[in-house]
């Protein structure tokens, strides 16, 4: 489960964020992508202004990596770039050569080295079990060597497994899975392409020999987001039972792959809504709804299977 979205300076280290991650923990949950952004003025602009509010201190993120440690958790910390305007991080992008007097994308991964670099400092003091390195830099993804160069100075100071979060679609366009250790990706897929999805990444993981996971999975609690399940502002009605379809869903089609390793579903908040207020919400947290007792259900019922087999016993 993703936990932390996204990384505003003071909801994190608070009582309210403690009580959360309990919560969390006790659907079944033993991995999660604490997950905070950093702020760039423009989707050309070239500074990465991670040190500034409303990004969370490092203080906090030593915090949440170690209060979610104490329940028992793994932790992938994924630092994330957003532009402080509303435009999409996939946006992000300059000319293809660099041009004197124009913003480029050397000035802009030289500002994004640095941020990643510092994350990757952080995950390593504090034992994190992975670091992805970027999510959903669709422009940016065609940028190879870039990555590749970034990629080999986090192993410089990060032993851990690293990553990357394609966006929905691009699995089979990065070029570059082989310089990370798990291929991941946004898996907001519509209800009824489950199949054929998994059909395309299947390749892709088979020809890179790569696990794979999805690091973002998940659908509102909304009339009708499991046909449009990355769409969050899609205009509908508070929905628990449109959520549970699709979760239902989603695991039933995983399951049956074997390569498929698992979700880091999308999200868990920091401040966690009172749980009578759970059948108004219609966000993709599924705390109180009926996806959340499904999914504690699917997770306890995998950890317990999990460790039998662990253990040696009779299945």
């Amino acid at each position: 489960m993703t936990w932390g979205w996204t990384g505003v300076r003071g909801t994190w280290a608070t009582a309210e964020a403690s009580d959360s991650l309990r919560s969390m923990a006790d659907h079944g949950v033993n991995w999660t992508a604490l997950s905070y952004s950093a702020l760039q003025a423009t989707a050309q602009s070239t500074e990465v202004r991670f040190r500034e509010e409303p990004t969370v201190t490092d203080d906090e993120i030593v915090w949440a990596i170690r209060e979610a440690k104490a329940r028992g958790l793994k932790v992938c910390l994924k630092p994330v770039v957003n532009v402080a305007d509303g435009t999409w991080r996939a946006y992000i992008g300059f000319f293809d050569w660099d041009v004197p007097g124009e913003p480029s994308w050397t000035e802009w991964f030289a500002s994004y080295r640095e941020f990643i670099l510092h994350a990757a400092r952080l995950a390593e003091a504090e034992g994190c079990e992975m670091l992805c390195v970027g999510c959903e830099m669709v422009r940016a993804d065609t940028r190879a060597q870039q990555w590749r160069a970034l990629i080999a100075e986090v192993r410089e100071v990060y032993s851990g497994l690293i990553t990357y979060n394609c966006d929905k679609y691009q699995e089979d366009r990065v070029t570059w899975w082989d310089a990370v250790d798990v291929i991941t990706s946004s898996g907001y897929y519509p209800i009824d392409r489950w199949e054929a999805e998994l059909d395309r990444i299947e390749q892709v993981v088979t020809a890179h020999g790569k696990p794979f996971f999805f690091m973002e999975a998940g659908c509102p609690s909304r009339e009708g987001s499991p046909d449009r399940p990355n769409d969050w502002a899609l205009p509908g009605g508070p929905s628990g039972e449109a959520q549970l379809r699709y979760y239902e869903a989603m695991f039933a089609a995983c399951d049956a792959r074997p390569w498929m390793r698992g979700f880091m579903l999308w999200d868990w908040p920091p401040r966690l809504y009172d749980l009578e207020d759970a059948a108004a919400n219609d966000d993709y947290c599924p705390y109180g709804k009926p996806a959340g007792a499904f999914l504690r259900d699917r997770y306890t019922e995998l950890r317990e299977r999990n460790t039998a087999l662990r253990d040696g016993a009779p299945q």
